[in-house]
């Protein structure tokens, strides 16, 4: 299994949410420059929703850069190790810490993407191949690091 590929895979999925949501951000406001009237209050309404829906999108965009700024730290360097960059093998999946983009699928592997903040890290950090642990009532062990 090869880290860089999935490195990145995982900086193109953010990338493409990225350009995603700033083209959501500009059709938002195209559209509320054309609410503008002197129709009175409905129109201000309909107004402000649309800028709390630019302030959400916005709020999403800023966690995706901050992602891409994280992604862009990481190492696909071999690691022996739980640490940030590892790619983990337990006896109930398999896990890569970067961030979190959710599942991948690499050939016939499906890879769950966890950041370093999620409670299954920060329960196998600095673990090596063969401790155990258990998260969530789940006993699990890990099988091999890279």
């Amino acid at each position: 299994m090869n880290k860089q590929e999935l490195l990145d895979l995982i900086k193109t999925k953010i990338a493409d949410k990225i350009q995603s949501f700033e083209n959501l951000i500009v059709e938002t406001r195209a559209s509320s420059n054309d609410t503008k009237s002197s129709m009175g209050d409905k129109y201000e309404t309909g107004r402000e929703m649309l800028q709390q829906e630019i302030n959400n999108l916005q709020r999403q965009l800023n966690e995706s850069l901050n992602q891409q700024s994280v992604i862009r730290k990481i190492s696909a360097e071999p690691s022996d190790k739980v640490q940030v960059g590892a790619l983990v093998r337990t006896d109930k999946g398999l896990f890569y810490v970067t961030v979190s983009v959710g599942e991948i699928i690499s050939g016939d592997q499906k890879i769950m993407t966890v950041s370093a903040e999620s409670p299954l890290v920060k329960a196998i950090l600095g673990k090596r191949s063969g401790e155990e642990f258990v998260i969530n009532n789940i006993h699990q062990k890990i099988i091999y690091i890279w």
